[in-house]
């Protein structure tokens, strides 16, 4: 992957932000079934490259194991790569950007700004009896 930006008017981009437990996963899922969406988490595109044993996929390990922050630098080379990659031009962005520091460096990185940002506000007694719930119902099923 070059490091050319990703050209702002040929894709449809939204944010998806919330807490664990939220509801993004499911609401994306949504999403991508009725309107066409490439859904992109963040999360598992760090996962995918820790897996690979790539270098990268080493050093992002190690940060993780550490409890480090993964630099916003690494978030956003993965997702622009799997953008570029992906034949779609609609795509949900979960988990990032995480702060004003991540947002700005996304759009420095980028040159694309989001259509708009989803925020699923949800309290914190929620998100807990969700996650404590996902092991035993599953919405796939």
């Amino acid at each position: 992957m070059d490091d050319a930006s990703v050209p702002v008017e040929s894709f449809y981009r939204v944010h998806l932000l919330g807490g664990p437990g939220s509801g993004k996963g499911t609401q994306c899922a949504n999403i991508v079934k009725h309107f066409g969406y490439t859904h992109l988490s963040a999360g598992d595109l760090l996962r995918a490259e820790i897996k690979s044993g790539s270098e990268n996929g080493n050093m992002i390990q190690s940060m993780i194991k550490e409890g480090k922050i993964v630099p916003s630098e690494v978030t956003i080379k993965l997702l622009q790569r799997a953008i570029l990659e992906d034949s779609n031009d609609k795509f949900l962005i979960d988990g990032f950007p995480r702060n004003e520091e991540n947002r700005a460096a996304f759009e420095a990185v980028t040159k694309i700004e989001p259509e708009f940002v989803l925020f699923f506000d949800c309290s914190e007694e929620e998100m807990e009896r969700r996650i404590l719930n996902r092991n035993q119902v599953s919405i796939y099923d």
